[in-house]
């Protein structure tokens, strides 16, 4: 009777156990430690494509000193002009409840609505061990630089470098290049 109750005990261990462990957790980076993973998030997420000045002419060789700075570029669209944040002030500013209620969509700081082109809806599938992750690896790095050029309405001419973010209709020459 013993050996039986064993054996239903083992098996329902081995299917109930693991599939608990499973509804429980969310796909995330796994790295020795939070900034380790956060580093990683920020190099394969493709952060520093925007927030770090010479991050694509650097082929990626850009100092650590000079990471997520933010940028005097912007980016112009239907929704106006907008710069990448200098994410080393943001965290700054803010806590790490902020930062993960940012990033998942609930709560966006005041100084930093969530404008395009930041790609918010995939941002927002991050588990919160990431974003946490984000979060100590950008703080680790210390305050550097300023701020990122205030947000302009649609209609305000930009005075720095822009990138015009509006689909171009393409000349009747080349509507059937695609077939």
């Amino acid at each position: 009777m013993l050996k039986g109750n064993v054996w239903k005990m083992a098996a329902l261990w081995i299917f109930t156990i693991p599939a608990a462990v499973a509804g429980t957790s969310s796909p995330h980076v796994w790295a020795s430690t939070a900034v380790d993973a956060g580093r990683y998030l920020v190099v394969a997420g493709g952060c520093n494509d925007c927030h770090t000045p010479g991050w694509d002419p650097s082929g990626g060789k850009t100092p650590l000193t000079r990471w997520l700075t933010g940028s005097p570029v912007g980016f112009e669209g239907p929704w106006g002009t907008t710069y990448p944040a200098n994410l080393r002030l943001l965290v700054q500013e803010a806590s790490e409840a902020q930062w993960v209620a940012m990033f998942k969509g609930k709560t966006p700081l005041p100084q930093y609505p969530m404008r395009p082109p930041m790609p918010w809806v995939n941002v927002h599938r991050l588990s919160v061990r990431d974003v946490r992750a984000l979060y100590v690896f950008i703080r680790s790095l210390g305050p550097m630089g300023k701020p990122a050029p205030a947000y302009m309405r649609p209609g305000q001419l930009p005075t720095t470098p822009y990138i015009i973010f509006v689909p171009q209709q393409p000349k009747a020459s080349l509507t059937n290049v695609f077939p």
